[in-house]
């Protein structure tokens, strides 16, 4: 006797992800053109066919929790070779959109950050606040001083104030970190969550879709995997497989390697100031400046060449608010960095500190808001490959 199952539409599921930017879901037909095209879709059911099919029914659960939608590197293939326009990849980038807002947490935060008319709100929240701070900063400084130490507060060996033109005399670096370091914990903790909730729901799919046999994830041979995932995300792997949009591997890995090295500086810097009792702003010559120089240039210079591919491929492939809001961050944050230390060097106060105001409030956009931003694609994408390997998800 077979069995029966109840399929329940979830018709506001599917409105949403043509809201998205896969407003031609509907054109789909089903020829399965974009599975064959796809030269990275593993044999075993492979996408993108599947997932049109079940977006066009609004299966939601079985689309939130796919661990598929994020092996698909919108490589622009399929797209190009669909016979009706529908666009697979767009549709996909659509289903990751709303997925990474179904498991990050508060999800009214996720709505904001997605909608474009809640810019500016959650941008005047950081002004507000490092406004504040420098207010703190340059008029009570020497209070603070008396509290927390000369040489703490102002992060140099004398204890005094830098001589000069700094970021730290503008906004105290203390006050800096004292924001930071509890945002960063709160976005470890949001990610912590919805990827307890995401790796349950694919493994959950994938044993419905006899895509695995293992019964349960066992967490150190999933984290093992990690590791042979890692080098194949660093060299843009899949990237290079695509035919259509191969050279988005350059401007893709520039980003990505910039994020890494201003990473490695911002870490040395934290360890340098409150373990080691080193100062700040360090010389030009120090070893660590060449590496946040050449990061900085290289964030802008793939940000620009990432801008340039979305315009020349404005008719092929849609490009939302999500979109252009992380290619703005990811310039602004590399232009306004680059232009505070020049302004610094140039002998520009007020410059200077214009331009690191701005940084601050563009850092803390990339901090608070990544779990609900499309930068959150490195760490769903990540977690997805390493199940799929864990998986034998060939």
């Amino acid at each position: 006797m077979s069995e029966k199952y109840m399929v329940e539409p979830d018709l506001q599921f599917i409105d949403d992800v043509m809201g998205l930017g896969g407003e031609s879901l509907k054109k789909c037909f089903q020829c399965a053109t974009c599975s064959v095209a796809c030269p990275i879709a593993p044999e075993n059911k492979p996408f993108p066919r599947k997932e049109m099919i079940a977006a066009s029914w609004g299966l939601k659960d079985k689309l939130v929790g796919n661990g598929d939608i994020w092996l698909c590197h919108q490589c622009g293939d399929c797209s190009t070779l669909c016979p009706r326009g529908a666009k697979p990849g767009d549709v996909l980038a659509a289903l990751r959109s709303y997925a990474i807002t179904e498991y990050a947490q508060p999800k009214a935060l996720g709505k904001m950050v997605n909608d474009p008319k809640k810019f500016w709100t959650l941008t005047a929240v950081p002004a507000v606040i490092f406004a504040l701070l420098a207010i703190m900063t340059m008029f009570g400084g020497s209070f603070m001083a008396g509290i927390f130490g000369g040489e703490l507060w102002y992060h140099t060996h004398d204890g005094n104030p830098f001589p000069g033109i700094a970021a730290s005399n503008f906004i105290s670096s203390w006050f800096v970190d004292m924001i930071f370091v509890p945002l960063a914990i709160f976005v470890v903790t949001v990610f912590a969550i919805g990827l307890k909730n995401f790796i349950a729901d694919m493994h959950k799919n994938a044993l419905l879709e006899g895509k695995t046999a293992k019964e349960k994830i066992d967490v150190k041979e999933f984290l093992m995997t990690l590791k042979t995932v890692l080098p194949k995300i660093a060299k843009h792997r899949q990237f290079t497989q695509c035919g259509e949009n191969r050279e988005r591997s350059t401007a893709h890995m520039m980003v990505l390697f910039s994020f890494i090295g201003l990473f490695i500086v911002t870490s040395v810097v934290f360890v340098g100031v409150y373990f080691l009792h080193q100062g700040t702003p360090y010389s030009q010559l120090n070893p660590i400046k060449w590496l946040a120089n050449v990061s900085g240039v290289a964030l802008i210079i793939g940000g620009v060449l990432m801008v340039k591919q979305r315009l020349d491929k404005k008719e092929d492939q849609v490009s939302s608010y999500k979109d252009w809001y992380l290619l703005g961050l990811v310039l602004t944050i590399g232009g306004t960095g680059m232009l505070t230390q020049m302004s610094r060097l140039g002998g520009s106060a007020f410059l200077c500190y214009t331009f690191y105001y701005v940084h601050l409030i563009s850092v803390f956009h990339l901090f608070a808001y990544l779990p609900y931003s499309k930068m959150a694609h490195i760490v769903y994408r990540t977690v997805a490959m390493t199940y799929a390997e864990y998986a034998e998800r060939k």
